[in-house]
């Protein structure tokens, strides 16, 4: 062989094994909003708007697709009537919530990880694997609840009320610390076992090379901000601190036990209602927003809002559909005021109100706006693709900015 020739190959190899890198790995984990509720048939209405034109573009082919990321792969644990499964593949959308769906393939919707993933890919430019673990209607005070928070502890108002109902209080309290943390472990169980041979999921990935944990993302507060048996007096400043001391917990146990002391933490803060929230959630959000400032957190964990991102046009049609619900119930309950009130309405009669009312109260503009840009609840966010593309783009960003993890050991695959 020619000189050159063999010296051009030999640096190129060199060259190769200078810029190879760990696969980075980033998690994700929540509930149903981690998920993700937002029907793909939304992702059009990311387009209409000038500021998120851009994003939309990113998200969809020349032909109008969803966009499969080149060297982005995701294995996603999620489960439905108790039955957890695992869907893995590149980065598409499809790993949204899977309710109803088959389980073996990518469903018809998308959370956060889709634009996570698309905007990760920017700024890292090798392979990297995304690994989600969510499941609906989760807490973080019972059910992520990780091992250094021990059990469930009954608060006294709630020992109370049950002695009044004379239940049976040391089953309950069983009960309960069997449920505590299930899907903490279940969640860690996943990442490790994932992590145990990641080209299972990542054929790009180099054993040679090994893996190192980037970062963590958390979605959830739902079933916590809404349970007033957990927190009395959801109204009262310091309600939630409980919470604040839990996900703190969670932070530094996670870190524990995926080996990475530093883990750069994203917390994603509740934005639902946007900026018409009640004082139960605007105080919710301060609790879950508090680990952020922990002196021992400083630099590495970050609170991101996720208020602006909540469509505020979307929420004023929202309102009036609710209100239609209420008038319907009305009608049903024969109550004072209304059309039905001595009940003589039939269901036809009933059904012509209704659409009669809401033709006043919703325009067709906005039937067509609802339609083309809403796909769920608003504790869901309005299932809403143009609000968790903001969002997972919002938690890519602030990941990648926060220092890297500082690795306990260079993560490699356990030889089996």
């Amino acid at each position: 062989m020619n000189t050159f020739v063999l010296l051009a190959a030999v640096l190129s190899v060199c060259a190769i094994e200078v810029h190879a890198k760990p696969l980075k790995v980033y998690i994700l984990a929540g509930q149903s909003n981690m998920e993700g509720p937002a029907n793909i048939s939304t992702i059009d209405y990311i387009g209409d708007d000038p500021v998120t034109a851009p994003l939309y573009k990113e998200m969809v082919g020349a032909d109008g697709k969803p966009l499969v990321c080149d060297h982005a792969w995701i294995s996603y644990l999620t489960g439905a009537n108790d039955k957890n499964f695992e869907i893995s593949g590149k980065l598409t959308a499809g790993y949204g919530t899977m309710w109803g769906q088959d389980p073996t393939k990518p469903g018809k919707c998308i959370g956060p990880e889709f634009t996570f993933g698309i905007c990760m890919s920017k700024t890292v430019k090798e392979p990297f694997l995304i690994i989600k673990t969510a499941w609906g209607g989760k807490s973080l005070h019972t059910d992520f609840r990780s091992p250094s928070a021990g059990p469930y502890q009954f608060n006294e108002k709630l020992l109370e009320d049950m002695k009044k109902r004379g239940d049976d209080i040391e089953k309950m309290k069983a009960e309960k610390a069997k449920a505590s943390g299930a899907f903490y472990r279940m969640m860690i169980e996943h990442v490790k076992k994932v992590l145990a041979d990641p080209k299972r999921v990542c054929p790009e990935y180099d054993p040679k090379q090994g893996y190192e944990i980037a970062g963590f993302v958390w979605l959830q507060g739902w079933n916590d901000v809404v349970d007033g048996q957990t927190y009395p007096k959801r109204d009262e400043p310091g309600v939630y601190d409980l919470y604040s001391e839990l996900l703190a917990q969670f932070i530094r146990d996670v870190r524990k036990d995926l080996k990475v002391p530093k883990m750069p933490f994203v917390i994603g803060v509740m934005g639902i209602s946007g900026e018409k929230a009640n004082q139960s959630i605007s105080l919710f959000r301060k609790a879950m927003a508090a680990p952020a400032a922990m002196p021992e957190f400083k630099g590495n964990v970050i609170a991101v809002e996720t208020v602006p991102f909540w469509d505020a046009k979307l929420g004023s049609i929202d309102d009036k559909r609710y209100s239609l619900r209420d008038v319907r119930h009305y009608l049903n309950e024969k109550r004072k005021d209304y059309p039905n009130a001595d009940g003589h309405m039939t269901d036809a009669q009933k059904d012509e109100y209704m659409k009669e009312y809401e033709a006043k109260l919703i325009s067709p503009e906005e039937k067509a706006l609802w339609e083309r840009g809403a796909s769920n609840a608003g504790y869901h966010y309005l299932g809403c693709a143009k609000t968790f593309a903001r969002m997972g783009k919002a938690f890519a960003e602030a990941l990648y900015a926060l220092p890297a993890a500082e690795q306990s050991s260079h993560q490699k695959p356990s030889p089996r």
